[in-house]
């Protein structure tokens, strides 16, 4: 039976990365990260686009963009929610998760979810390169393996 897997080799991908400016002490981390990752997987630096969006809610607007613009093999969404006092949280993680997912499925383009939901900025900072590891350097591998899974089916 055959067996399809994606490389993590970027080489020859075209990325655009979609970052929320909200929270942006934790998404210029997260985005340093993914930039890091390309990088050292073979992207060329002319072969990545960053586009900056002003939050979280509004990520899924841009990617949608990206990903029908027929220009990307891939887009990757960044973005930190933050819990807070209010329901507010909810509706923006909710919609912006449900507006990735949506995107994805609707073009067929690999768009990876990166943003984080977490309850503190502790939470957020230990997952943008401290000791939770790094989910901008996770979101472009899963770019990267997504982005040519694609391309052999």
């Amino acid at each position: 039976m055959p067996v399809l897997e994606g490389s993590l080799d970027a080489e020859g991908l075209r990325v655009c990365i979609v970052v929320a400016r909200w929270n942006e002490f934790v998404t210029r981390k997260l985005l340093e990260g993914a930039e890091s990752c390309l990088g050292e997987r073979g992207a060329r630096k002319d072969d990545v686009t960053v586009a900056w969006v002003p939050g979280a809610f509004e990520i899924p607007t841009a990617a949608n963009w990206a990903a029908r613009s027929g220009r990307f093999d891939a887009v990757i969404c960044l973005g930190a929610v933050i819990r807070g006092d209010t329901a507010h949280f909810e509706y923006v993680a909710g919609g912006t998760t449900d507006g990735i997912g949506a995107t994805a499925r609707e073009t067929g383009v690999p768009v990876i979810f990166g943003v984080l939901t977490v309850d503190s900025v502790e939470q957020a900072l230990s997952r943008a390169g401290g000791k939770d590891g790094h989910k901008g350097e996770e979101a472009a591998q899963a770019a990267i393996e997504m982005a040519n899974l694609r391309r052999l089916i």
